[in-house]
This record gives C-alpha cells, structure tokens and sequence, in this order.
C-alpha cells in the first residue's frame, strides 16, 4: 500500500505518545508499504524538535525514516495550490490537513493518520491499527 504519513504519526513516535506502538508497527512494515512523508510535515516535525532543542532526535528521525528506510518525500507546488484551498474550503480543514489531503491526492496515496478531520473527506484515512489488521 502507498501510504501518506501525517505529521501526527510520526510525532507519535517520536514523542512516545500512547499510540506509538501501533505507529511504530506499521512504519516497520517496509516490505509491504511504500511510505510517503510531504516537505509540510518534515518542516513541521523539524520546528517542533528543534524549538525543544532536539535536534539530534531529528537527525535520528531523518536518518532512520528518510535514509535507510527509503520514505519518500512529496510536495504539493506552488500551480498546485488551489487544490490546498480547495480541499480547506469544500472539507473545513486547516491549512496543514488541506495540505496533506492535496499531496494525498496528487501522488494517489491513501493518508495514514490519526486525525479525525480527514474523515469528513471524499478520502478519509486509514489508522496504523486499520492497516495493520488488514
């Protein structure tokens, strides 16, 4: 499965929130998936975990995902912005879930978070426990 992950995915990891487990479970599942990550949420994780001046937390995180375990990176560009509106305006999101909505869309990826604003959407989303039981 191609799988687009949310910021809040990842950050479950990292931070070792309470669904970290199911997180991690599925982002160790190379073999089967094909794991996507858009330049929004690496900025966004990058801000957080330097702000707490972990940076070596992000330079793990970079390594680990974005190195060896070959994530991808995707964007939405800039002709490609009215998509972002368009998702923000039609589905009520904020800019960072409109964001990964039109990434979502753009490279046919199906988005794995634990943000329940995507459900209101055309998309939807998958958790890591949903995928992970399939």
């Amino acid at each position: 499965m191609r799988l687009l992950v949310d910021t809040n995915i990842v950050l479950e990891v990292i931070l070792e929130q309470a669904k970290a487990g199911q997180a991690r479970a599925l982002l160790e599942k190379t073999e089967e998936h094909e794991f996507f990550l858009t330049d929004y949420s690496l900025h966004s994780i990058g801000l957080l975990l330097f702000r707490k001046g972990q940076h070596s937390v992000f330079r793990e995180f970079f390594e680990d995902m974005m190195v060896h375990a070959g994530m991808i990176l995707v964007s939405v560009r800039v002709e490609d912005m009215g998509s972002v509106i368009e998702a923000a305006e039609r589905f009520n999101l904020d800019f960072d879930d409109a964001y990964q909505y039109a990434a979502a869309g753009k490279y046919s990826l199906t988005l794995l978070s634990f943000d329940a604003d995507f459900d209101r959407t055309e998309r939807g989303r998958e958790t890591p426990e949903e995928i992970v039981q399939d």
